[in-house]
């Protein structure tokens, strides 16, 4: 038995992950490793001696034994079993489901007998929970519509399954690499991809991919809104390996521009009736002294061409035009006062998470398609304003900025917002950057006049509103006139101190 008994043997089964027994002719176990006094529930030697039908259950002992004595007789390598699969027994009486092995061995002349075992409850159940798991993640994928892409940094190779393969374009047997890709993404969401993409390939960062996006098949044309989801795998802080899903939220974008158009018309035409309501109390707070001062007007002409030309009589007409005009101004001015009555509420603010909220709320309106450059000055101070002032500006600015942009079809339809502190004056200041066609200079004069519009469908009130707004909170707004591309527009805020 030193054959089997040396360290060198002993260290070899050891490192085998199956249990394996050894035993000789006569069906005593001489010996085993590390995995089948674990799988058995024994300590170190403890099986050795035994009888192998110490480790069968009782019900199956006839049975094995048979076996035992059939392959004594013809000993070769094989499995033991039709089915290949046995019961045994542990050292607490529990039964388990293996697979067995035989290999004979002869030493000395003696014939031995190497049983090799391994479970096959649990790798059953891995089996069954793993194909389990596979149909549920193909049901799940299927139900959402899902594409898959896997994409291999080193060799410039996308593997994309059949979904991701209708979105694209691209035919069953086409290597689709990561030109290619890029070639189908629409050009004026390229740089929404790529800021998404470098940002996720960073080492410094946490590897995540996600960006909204239009795709121009090549194979017809038509165009989809696809939203992508992935995890970028890193090797010495290398991308070596981007997986991810897609899925075509083209029919959700249809309809958000459906809501956003609803909305957009419901705001016109609220602006509209508050615009008629408005000038309709100005008219008639100043229909009675415009009537007075005109006809005090025509009393003083008559006055003046008549023969007998009265002085005093004409002044006194004169000074009633006079006092109804200044009538009309108060009544103008109290009329004004009581549109903007109420005191202006102000709280500490963080401008910075003031320019995140409206970039949410422009994009839930449906202004959505354009690239936000944000350059926020980090441990900016507190503003002092009302945070719905300010949002309801910035809003204003952002939409402003994005249909100039659609109506001059710009290819890359980025905003860039900028807060930064005006040191010199106490101040902060945002800046908003387009990257539209800008502002005319025999407009820009204009600009900021109530009821003067460029567009089709507006009032020309939003950015009178908007300066008014911050003029309340005790800033500025103005058009910068050194802009060359784009329109830039200007705000300041003063810190809360």
């Amino acid at each position: 038995m030193d054959s089997f008994t040396g360290l060198s043997f002993q260290t070899l089964l050891n490192a085998v992950s199956d249990a394996i027994l050894l035993i000789d002719n006569s069906g005593h176990i001489v010996l085993t490793n590390a995995a089948a006094q674990q799988l058995f529930g024994y300590a170190d030697h403890e099986l050795c001696g035994l009888e192998i039908e110490e480790l069968i259950p009782p019900h199956y002992r006839d049975l094995y034994q048979h076996y035992r004595e059939v392959y004594l007789g013809k000993p070769w390598k094989r499995d033991m079993g039709n089915d290949r699969t046995l019961v045994v027994l542990t050292r607490d009486k529990q039964e388990l489901k293996v697979n067995i092995s035989l290999n004979p061995l002869t030493a000395h002349d003696r014939l031995y007998i190497l049983i090799t075992l391994n479970i096959t409850d649990r790798r059953r159940h891995a089996e069954v929970a793993l194909k389990a798991s596979e149909e549920r993640l193909w049901l799940a994928k299927q139900a959402a519509a899902l594409g898959v892409l896997d994409f291999d940094f080193e060799h410039n190779v996308m593997h994309l399954d059949k979904r991701m393969r209708e979105l694209w374009g691209c035919g069953a047997d086409e290597v689709m690499t990561h030109e290619k890709f890029l070639r189908a993404i629409h050009p004026k969401d390229y740089v929404i991809h790529q800021t998404a993409f470098e940002k996720a390939i960073d080492p410094a960062g946490d590897g995540k991919y996600l960006a909204e996006f239009r795709v121009i098949n090549p194979a017809d044309g038509s165009e989809r809104w696809i939203i992508i989801t992935g995890q970028v795998h890193f090797e010495l802080k290398r991308a070596n390996r981007l997986v991810g899903m897609a899925r075509d939220i083209t029919k959700r974008k249809m309809l958000e521009k459906e809501l956003q158009m609803h909305r957009a018309e419901t705001e016109v035409l609220f602006k509209q009736q508050v615009a008629i309501h408005t000038a309709s109390a100005i008219a008639h707070e100043l229909n009675q002294p415009l009537t007075a001062i005109s006809a005090y007007s025509e009393v003083a002409l008559r006055a003046m061409e008549s023969d007998t030309f009265n002085t005093d009589e004409v002044r006194r007409v004169l000074e009633s035009c006079v006092k109804q005009s200044q009538h009309a101004g108060q009544r103008l001015h109290e009329l004004v006062a009581f549109l903007q009555k109420g005191e202006v509420v102000t709280e500490k603010l963080s401008l910075n998470e003031v320019v995140m909220d409206a970039l949410k709320i422009a994009r839930s309106d449906g202004y959505n398609d354009f690239h936000p450059v944000l350059q926020l000055e980090p441990n900016l101070p507190a503003v002092l304003a009302n945070r719905l002032h300010i949002q309801k500006t910035l809003v204003n600015l952002l939409r402003n900025a994005v249909e100039s942009m659609r109506a001059a079809n710009v290819s890359t339809s980025a905003v860039t917002i900028t807060v930064r502190t005006l040191n010199e004056k106490n101040l902060a200041m945002v800046s908003i950057l387009d990257s539209g066609p800008g502002v005319d200079q025999k407009i820009a004069k204009y600009i900021f006049d109530p009821f003067f519009t460029t567009k089709p469908t507006g009032i020309g009130m939003g950015l009178s509103i908007s300066r008014a707004l911050i003029e309340a909170n005790g800033g500025q707004l103005w058009l910068d006139p050194d802009t060359r591309e784009g329109a830039k527009f200007n705000f300041t805020l003063p810190f809360a101190s």
